[in-house]
């Protein structure tokens, strides 16, 4: 379908420079636009590309002083990152859904499951099992016995819910994501190895969760390891048994909680970041990429290294580790003369 500046603009509450007229169908990267296409401009950097790109229409900042002519139509809006995603939504909303239940799929005689559901080719579907409303299954995925699945939520290809987990409304699950499989529990029997500790417990999931693919959710001890409202989680995230992740708590890819740590809310956690067992990390915490945890995190701390401690810090250590070789020979000349 294609749009005109003057649509899109009504549409965003935007301000347009240029023909309103200008149509578009496709978006695309600043850098990389071509003629019917509509891009944005939100990271400074990117500032150049404003002045060469081949798209038809920009989205810009409201604030947005070109230092030379432009010669594309733009939009200035208030956010133009938080416009596009608007923009990416309406499009994905005019993607005609997927509905119907597959003959190829698996489904006992005791399904609940609300109005308009999908469930595609090749899924397994346990006893007891209750979909709400418009829950989306793609092929091959595997819901296990008595999981609960809430509204609007879609599981991609591949996904794998086990027995007795609780998914709320609004969600999405990527491909491959596991969720409730068991938590890694071992007793040592001396010099005999170890003794596989039952994992008797379950996931809960609440609303507007969105975790990537490959990403695994262990099921707990005991009780239930917990994903509160809004959490965001990348691709190839693993999440210990009872882990706690506090509301709108967002980390990437390649991080590891091991099992009992809580994790407060509104934190921001980098990829590749690594948190020991049985801590508490603190409500709006902030850390950077492969970062260690060993110990405690206070609300609002922002850290960074291995062991992690105050980012601030770390920068001024950081550069006299690099200056090490200098300082040492300095120290080693200063003892020679004394």
């Amino acid at each position: 379908m294609e749009y005109t500046a003057e649509q899109i603009a009504s549409y965003l509450g935007g301000k347009i420079e240029g023909d309103p007229l200008t149509r578009v169908s496709k978006v695309a990267k600043i850098e990389e636009a071509t003629p019917g296409t509509i891009t944005f401009l939100a990271n400074p950097v990117y500032t150049p590309f404003v002045y060469t790109t081949g798209a038809s229409i920009v989205l810009v900042s409201a604030d947005f002083v070109p230092e030379q002519k432009i010669n594309t139509t733009i939009i200035r809006v208030k956010d133009p990152y938080g416009a596009l995603a608007q923009l990416l939504a309406f499009y994905k909303s005019s993607i005609p859904e997927k509905q119907g239940i597959s003959g190829l799929a698996f489904i006992p005689g005791n399904l609940s499951a609300g109005e308009n559901v999908y469930i595609g080719p090749f899924v397994y579907i346990g006893e007891n099992v209750k979909l709400g409303k418009h829950v989306k299954l793609h092929p091959h995925c595997h819901v296990g016995d008595n999981v609960v699945i809430g509204d609007n939520t879609v599981l991609f290809s591949g996904a794998r819910i086990y027995d007795d987990c609780v998914i709320g409304s609004n969600c999405t699950l990527h491909s491959n994501v596991v969720v409730g499989a068991d938590g890694f529990g071992f007793a040592p029997q001396g010099g005999n190895g170890f003794k596989k500790v039952e994992q008797i417990g379950n996931v809960v999931i609440d609303d507007h969760v969105e975790i990537g693919a490959g990403t695994a959710i262990d099921r707990a001890t005991m009780g239930s390891t917990r994903i509160h409202t809004g959490v965001k989680l990348d691709n190839l995230i693993q999440i210990g048994h009872n882990v706690v992740i506090g509301e709108n708590t967002v980390i990437a890819g390649q991080t590891g909680i091991a099992g009992s740590t809580k994790i407060g809310r509104n934190c921001m956690i980098g990829g590749q970041v690594g948190i020991s067992g049985h801590l508490t990390i603190g409500d709006d915490v902030k850390i950077a990429a492969q970062s260690g945890i060993s110990s405690h995190v206070k609300d609002g701390q922002i850290i960074m290294g291995a062991p992690a401690f105050e980012a601030s810090k770390f920068r001024k250590a950081f550069i006299h580790f690099r200056n090490l070789e200098k300082i040492v020979a300095r120290i080693d000349e200063l003892e020679k003369k004394l």
